[in-house]
């Protein structure tokens, strides 16, 4: 299977979490084991989060906060990569077609972000249209998607299955902005949906659940 994981900075940068990386490269070794076609784009988290905000109390423009936070989301990609080793690309894929180089030499990409403007959830789903993946497996640190955000109301209810036309009316952000954080991004959502490809998100804080997604089990949040 072709496969994108794209693991939130609410798992493993909020805050660093060095032992919940490890266990990430374990899963994507036992994918590779599995003969998966494995792409990976890692998030920035509370520390991109933070360095946009300095950026923006500096008076820099969004494309500066957005650009410091692609660097921010690059370091965790790195640590990542080193940690896969031979496994993975020799360094962070800085495009899509990088990216898909590396995976067609039988390796496993770990992105961050991409270019100003876009999320690293958009970097996944462009990264997923580059690889004509089947499966995007989003690892966030929730127990799936909520009808509404489970951080802001305590009666909000974990979903099992949407349609991509419900999951619409129940993102929040229209457009993108530095430092957004909702489940999906808007252009996640345009690329996914007209790539046909299917999304699962996971509590990603244990890692087993992207091992039960790729298997098929019923875990998370399933949107096609």
């Amino acid at each position: 299977m072709r496969l994108v994981v794209r693991i939130g900075g609410s798992v493993v940068a909020s805050p660093l979490n060095p032992r919940l990386i490890d266990e990430y490269a374990e899963v994507l070794k036992i994918l590779r084991k599995q003969k998966h076609q494995v792409g990976v784009v890692v998030g920035g988290g509370a520390y991109a989060r933070e360095f946009i905000r300095a950026a923006r109390e500096m008076g820099l423009e969004e494309k500066v906060q957005d650009e410091v936070a692609i660097f921010v989301s690059r370091i965790f990609a790195h640590l990542l990569t080193r940690r896969l080793g031979a496994l993975s690309c020799e360094s962070v894929p800085v495009t899509i077609d990088e990216a898909v180089e590396c995976l067609n030499g039988g390796k496993t990409a770990v992105m961050g972000g991409l270019r100003p403007g876009i999320t690293t959830d958009a970097v996944a789903a462009l990264l997923a249209e580059g690889m004509n993946a089947e499966l995007y497996v989003k690892a966030t640190d929730q127990d799936g998607i909520c009808n509404k955000d489970p951080k802001k109301f305590t009666d909000a209810v974990k979903l099992d299955h949407l349609s991509w036309g419900e999951l619409s009316r129940i993102l929040t952000e229209a457009g993108h902005k530095a430092g957004m954080h909702q489940v999906l991004d808007p252009e996640a959502v345009r690329l996914l949906r007209k790539g046909k490809v299917k999304v699962v998100v996971v509590n990603g804080l244990r890692v087993e659940n992207v091992l039960h997604a790729v298997e098929g089990r019923r875990v998370g949040t399933l949107v096609d």
